[in-house]
């Protein structure tokens, strides 16, 4: 392992987010001797991110704890275009509106994670639609443009993959690094930002800025990526046969996920996965987490425990962590329900079909149909065999699926 001697980076390096950086020893220099300025840019494509962006937002916390400036970006601009990074086909394109609402969701997953203000190290939230939406076409082609070979473009894997597919790859799209690049120039100029980092599949994306900087301004910039999080099966992190692991407890159907469902997410971590995610998604210190992975047996189960807890507590606050232990104690340990498990008001009455999909169980009717017959759903502990079955719901009432879904029926 390299030896650092900032903070900063003695930080990110110990707990593991470090998978590539330029000129490290500079900016190991230059963290040591000054506030960094450092950002990391969201594209407002869905109403809340997903698990997929935590290490993200938690490099940016790490930026902050060290004693440094963290700039979160929203994407109001590029989102108008699309990252076309590793992408089978164009992503649709959004208007306005539907990115604004997008972006008004997004912010409130950053709440616990970030301190904002106005001090020296207090965490800003910028849009780059500020910018890029007044950017004149020939002007930003004679000041931008000229600083980027074609040529070199289509050497990145992100646009090569599509080629080699013989996927269209539009116009539009192609534009997107030059404009990641550009965000960075403006961040510098405005913000004196000096560090970008982000996912390992945004390198080629991050490169292009710190040239840019460097060409258009002789500024010296940094990056850093961190590695491609995935799960000890060598699944992506975030995603799950459910579905996508939602940020946020709010907002549209499909878009949220409830503090309680959100600590199963991370108690039903595979054992492998445990200490590096203690690293990546708590704040626990490193002797506590060496001792927690060292457990082997049963007892890693209570590892699996704290890392839900502690990582609940840091997106959603102590509060609805505790409660969602509690509630998990008493539904798997006692038969009880708990407070904290998702709910559906029903009248007094709901189709099992209806109440699947009400609680988020199933993404549909037909999905709901298949678990029925597949005996994987029970009412009150009794299984359910009746795909028709009208539940009644005078007080009340458990509905499970398989032995880690369970939600509650109210009249």
């Amino acid at each position: 392992m390299t030896t650092y001697t900032s903070s900063l980076l003695k930080l990110l390096s110990e707990r593991g987010y470090i998978h590539q950086s330029t000129d490290a020893a500079a900016l190991d220099a230059l963290a040591s001797r000054e506030v960094v300025t450092g950002y990391i840019g969201f594209d407002a494509t869905a109403p809340s991110l997903h698990v997929g962006s935590l290490v993200q937002i938690m490099l940016l916390r790490r930026l902050q704890q060290a004693g440094h400036r963290p700039i979160v970006l929203m994407g109001g601009g590029t989102s108008k275009v699309g990252d076309p990074s590793f992408k089978a086909e164009e992503r649709r394109l959004l208007d306005e509106a539907a990115i604004a609402d997008n972006i008004a969701g997004i912010k409130r997953a950053f709440g616990n994670l970030l301190t904002f203000g106005d001090g020296p190290t207090d965490a800003l939230l910028v849009n780059n639609d500020e910018w890029l939406d007044r950017l004149e076409y020939l002007p930003f082609l004679r000041e931008v443009g000229r600083h980027f070979s074609v040529n070199r473009m289509l050497t990145f894997d992100s646009v090569q993959l599509r080629l080699e597919r013989e996927q269209s790859l539009s116009f539009l799209e192609f534009n997107y690094m030059i404009m990641q690049a550009y965000d960075f120039l403006e961040l510098s100029r405005r913000f004196g930002c000096r560090l970008q980092m982000g996912g390992s599949d945004q390198w080629g994306n991050i490169v292009n800025g710190v040239e840019l900087c460097r060409r258009a301004d002789g500024t010296e910039v940094y990056a850093v990526t961190t590695p491609l999080i995935t799960t000890a099966d060598g699944g992506k992190m975030g995603k799950t046969a459910q579905g996508a692991i939602w940020l946020n407890s709010d907002g549209p159907e499909g878009f949220r996920l409830s503090a309680y469902d959100y600590w199963q997410f991370w108690r039903n971590t595979a054992d492998a996965d445990v200490g590096r995610f203690l690293k990546l998604f708590t704040d626990l210190p490193l002797g506590e987490i060496a001792r927690l992975e060292a457990l082997e047996g049963a007892e890693i189960n209570e590892a699996k425990k704290v890392l839900a807890t502690e990582a609940t507590a840091l997106l959603h606050g102590r509060d609805a962590a505790e409660a969602a232990e509690a509630t998990a104690a008493a539904t798997f340990a006692g038969g009880g329900s708990g407070e904290a498990l998702p709910s559906v008001a029903t009248g007094g009455e709901i189709g099992v079909l209806a109440a699947l999909v009400e609680l988020g169980f199933c993404a549909s009717n037909g999905e709901a149909k298949r678990k029925v017959a597949e005996g994987a759903v029970k009412l009150d502990g009794e299984a359910i065999g009746d795909i028709s079955l009208m539940i009644p719901v005078p007080s009340e009432r458990k509905l499970s699926l398989g032995k880690k879904k369970h939600g509650l029926l109210l009249p």
